[in-house]
């Protein structure tokens, strides 16, 4: 049983899609949750613009029903995780802004035309909560979504200069290390390399080792996304009928490896990877 030495501490992790979460750190959310802290996550939007994989949820986008599927999925990766969730503004509220130059991104619900609403909707979620420390993309969102980068606005503008804050980051060097350990199975492919590069980060000021709870915790998780993701690690479920078998040559580094629905082979990392948004002291997460 791990210590509570977080307790007391409160963790807020701010983010714009379901399944973000848990992409985005979420072995660290499951970590200082087991260790006592109140670890809460808020979501801008429901994903409704979420590419999906498998075949028996294609109806979901064609008659605009994936939000409120993707809010259950939330609910289950959170609760797989011991955080309690907030919907920023209620469920619904602000819509999927999708890529720009696509028909969402002109929505007068997206949350990319609405981002001063955003912001002080999140001025009243921090005074209320006190966190000791926020984490939320860093300024390109991590890839460049658009409604990455509006909550990397948004939180920024909501905070106070002596709120710490931490950017969650797809480590570069990280990422091509473990992939080189391994091996895709048949209908999956290593990504390219102008693919990988825009989807990480170079650098980081701090690596959180993850044990085998808080592991376990981010798979549960990633299986709660099925409409967005597979694990390859044998796994099935009513999205993915056929088990698929990563090879693994060095599970210390990354046990296994997941997918979207562009079916590029992505590494699940033993080590998550933050850099400092604003505040000092890259020793931990949470300063004592």
């Amino acid at each position: 049983m791990k210590t509570k030495d977080l307790s007391g501490k409160r963790i807020l992790a701010v983010h714009a899609h379901p399944d973000d979460e848990v992409l985005f750190g979420g072995g660290t959310l499951a970590d200082c949750a087991a260790r006592g802290a109140d670890v809460v996550v808020i979501t801008a939007t429901l994903g409704e613009d979420g590419e999906i994989i498998g075949e028996p949820y294609q109806g979901l986008a064609d008659h605009d029903q994936l939000g409120g599927f993707r809010a259950r999925e939330l609910a289950d990766s959170l609760r797989a995780l011991g955080a309690r969730g907030i919907q920023l503004g209620g469920f619904g509220h602000f819509r999927d802004s999708g890529m720009a130059g696509s028909p969402s991104h002109e929505n007068p619900r997206a949350l990319v035309n609405r981002i001063d609403e955003a912001v002080n909707l999140l001025e009243i979620n921090l005074r209320d909560l006190k966190p000791d420390v926020i984490l939320t993309y860093g300024p390109d969102g991590g890839y460049g979504h658009p409604d990455h980068i509006a909550v990397h606005q948004a939180v920024h503008a909501a905070a106070g200069p002596d709120q710490r804050i931490w950017w969650p980051v797809f480590e570069r060097a990280a990422h091509y290390a473990a992939l080189e350990t391994l091996t895709p199975p048949a209908d999956w492919e290593k990504p390219s390399r102008d693919y990988l590069d825009n989807f990480t980060n170079e650098g980081c000021d701090l690596e959180v080792a993850l044990d085998d709870d808080a592991i376990i915790a981010k798979r549960c998780a990633m299986y709660a996304h099925a409409t967005q993701l597979w694990l390859g690690d044998g796994s099935l479920s009513e999205v993915n009928p056929e088990a698929r078998q990563v090879g693994v040559a060095k599970p210390e580094l990354a046990p296994t490896g997941w997918v979207m629905s562009n079916r590029y082979l992505m590494p699940l990392l033993r080590k998550e990877h933050f850099q400092l948004g604003q505040g000092s002291g890259t020793e931990s997460l949470v300063a004592p």
